[in-house]
């Protein structure tokens, strides 16, 4: 019988270690593992990676490097790969692999057509957003409209490179709004 994803985060946490980011990454998986969201073969990470995060978090727990979801993500079309990994890095509260994997997971999800917790395999939007303020703190100070995560990082992205491409004179009066600042739900 198939867990549900709920099971899954329960067996998930009763062997993670102590780190803020179990509980995020426990969401991750638990839903990777039942075919949510669009992280690909071991959650975007290289084999090595998914072992090391497997090992580090939730030693002992069985789980196969191939995504439930049959998702391959092809980076091909993404030019903006290397330079959403930048930015991350850029303002990433610590170095060390931890944070690559959260980076490189977070750069797979944006090649989703959802919101980016939900391509993540995260339970809310606020998960999402606790996540980014324990690892990246500062970018999300500069959210401070509350911005759609995903429009956020790519309009900062746009804008480091001096890319306007809104023709409205604030996000206020803009006929797009609720687009990039709506409710995700």
């Amino acid at each position: 019988m198939k867990k549900s994803r709920q099971h899954i985060y329960q067996d998930l946490m009763a062997c993670a270690g102590q780190s803020p980011n179990r509980v995020w990454l426990a969401q991750i998986i638990a839903s990777w593992s039942v075919g949510d969201g669009v992280l690909p073969d071991s959650l975007g990470l290289s084999s090595e990676q998914f072992q090391q995060l497997l090992d580090h978090y939730f030693p002992g727990y069985p789980l196969a490097e191939q995504a439930y979801s049959g998702s391959s993500l092809d980076y091909s079309r993404m030019l903006e790969k290397q330079d959403l990994e930048i930015l991350l890095v850029q303002f990433a509260s610590q170095s060390g692999v931890e944070t690559e994997w959260l980076i490189a997971m977070i750069v797979s999800a944006c090649l989703g057509n959802d919101h980016l917790w939900q391509d993540l395999g995260l339970w809310s939007r606020s998960d999402l957003s606790a996540l980014l303020a324990h690892n990246f703190p500062e970018l999300v100070n500069r959210n401070s409209k509350d911005m759609k995560w995903k429009k956020f990082l790519y309009k900062q992205l746009c804008e480091a490179e001096g890319l306007y491409v809104c023709r409205a004179p604030s996000c206020e009066v803009c006929k797009d709004y609720q687009q990039c600042f709506g409710p995700e739900d």
